[in-house]
Order: C-alpha cells, then structure tokens, then sequence
C-alpha cells in the first residue's frame, strides 16, 4: 500500500473509534428500549467496520 493508502486507513479507524465512543456514551444515557437497542446495533457496525479497516493491514 502506498503511504497515501496508509494515511487514509489509519483516519478511518481513528473515525471510527470516535464513533463507537460516541454510541456507547449515549447508549449509557438514554432509557427507551428500542432507541438503545439501535444504538448499540450502530455500535457493533462501527465495531465491525473498524475490524475490516484493521483487517486491510495485517
């Protein structure tokens, strides 16, 4: 990969552990079932995606 590659893979993961961050403090933070439960979905998602990113570079 070239260092450009390189560049843009590692903002993608920094992207997306901010994300993840973001989602699991708010899903300490609200009560309604069904809003959590999606949150947490979007959670798992950024999780998974942050793992495909990682996985680019093993």
């Amino acid at each position: 990969m070239t260092t450009k590659e390189l560049l843009y893979i590692d903002d993608a993961l920094g992207h997306e552990q901010y994300f993840q961050t973001k989602c699991n403090e708010v899903i300490g933070q609200l009560q309604d079932t069904k809003l959590k439960s999606s949150v947490e979905q979007m959670a798992q998602k950024h999780r998974q995606i942050y793992q495909d990113f990682y996985g680019l570079l093993g």
